[in-house]
């Protein structure tokens, strides 16, 4: 376990340093005027001119080495500190932390949505495998994965927010603003992980063990309690930390196309104005997000899993 942490620790660093470097490299390889942009992040376009785009140049020494620049950033990020936003001038860190707990909090209604949507769904197509039920659930899984994120968005924004007026169309301002991001991000996860659910179970119906169950006289929801439920839930367990880091991607659009305030959101606007700061601080947090679900779910494995466990 000691050996885990150490390696997903090593890989936190590593992921710190190369995706804060390729931010770097990226937003000083794109055309137009860096200051420009800054000041027009900062004023609006319409109040930007070439003596204000002068001004932030000298103020924030664009026109030093890049590599200078580069040293500096370098220095601050092993005494953890990620700087200030070049368009507010508040501090990186304290702006991340704010967008990251509503980037938290979508992605885990979404999942939590997507679980009590996919474990029944998926529960019920495998005790009746091939039926119309389980052929029903695969024609759906297959048509809403088929779509992509922010399709499902705009359908639930345009039907529950626009024409029925039952959901704010954007923004936060309470848990019905949580809801059609929510939901929209849930129905993209249930559509994949039902059917793991669906294969998982119906494993766990066919293996020997089960049948030998069965045959010592226990009931079907007897054996599958007892027997089932542990060894069928190791695969979804997995595969759902690998689908809540699909999530966290799939957020960047959610929180566009909703205006929610989260990372992925104030990721766009931070490109937009190439507030470089910004864009390292919230994409060395996703990458972190990725890190630490990475351990979550071998730790859960670990504990759900008995050949894992040397007391047993």
């Amino acid at each position: 376990m000691i050996h885990l942490f150490l390696k997903r620790l090593g890989q936190a660093a590593f992921v710190c340093w190369s995706v804060g470097t390729l931010g770097f490299a990226l937003m000083r390889l794109l055309p137009g005027d860096m200051a420009f942009r800054i000041a027009a992040g900062r004023y609006g376009y319409d109040q930007v001119n070439l003596a204000a785009a002068e001004a932030v140049r000298a103020e924030l020494g664009l026109d030093r080495p890049a590599w200078r620049l580069y040293l500096e950033w370098l220095f601050d990020l092993l005494r953890l500190d990620l700087g200030d936003s070049l368009v507010s001038g508040l501090p990186v860190l304290g702006e991340i932390l704010h967008l990251l707990g509503h980037t938290l909090l979508l992605a885990g209604a979404a999942m939590l949505i997507a679980i009590l949507i996919a474990v029944p769904v998926g529960l019920f197509a495998a005790f009746r495998a091939e039926g119309w039920f389980d052929r029903a659930a695969l024609v759906a899984s297959a048509f809403l994965r088929a779509q992509p994120v922010f399709v499902i968005g705009l359908l639930l924004l345009l039907i529950f927010a626009l024409e029925l007026r039952l959901f704010p169309v954007a923004g936060f301002d309470g848990a019905r603003y949580l809801v059609l991001p929510a939901i929209a991000l849930a129905l993209s996860m249930a559509a994949v992980s039902n059917r793991v659910v669906r294969h998982s179970a119906g494993a766990v119906i066919a293996s020997a063990f089960f049948a030998f169950a069965r045959v010592k006289g226990l009931s079907f929801a007897q054996a599958f309690a007892r027997h089932g439920l542990r060894n069928g839930a190791l695969p979804v367990v997995a595969f759902l930390g690998i689908q809540l880091a699909g999530a966290i991607e799939g957020i960047v659009m959610i929180e566009s196309l909703f205006s929610w305030p989260g990372l992925g959101h104030g990721l766009a606007h931070a490109v937009f104005n190439r507030d470089v700061p910004m864009i390292q601080g919230a994409a060395m947090a996703l990458g972190l997000i990725f890190v630490g679900l990475n351990l979550a779910v071998d730790l859960a494995c670990h504990l759900v899993d008995p050949r894992g466990r040397s007391d047993e």
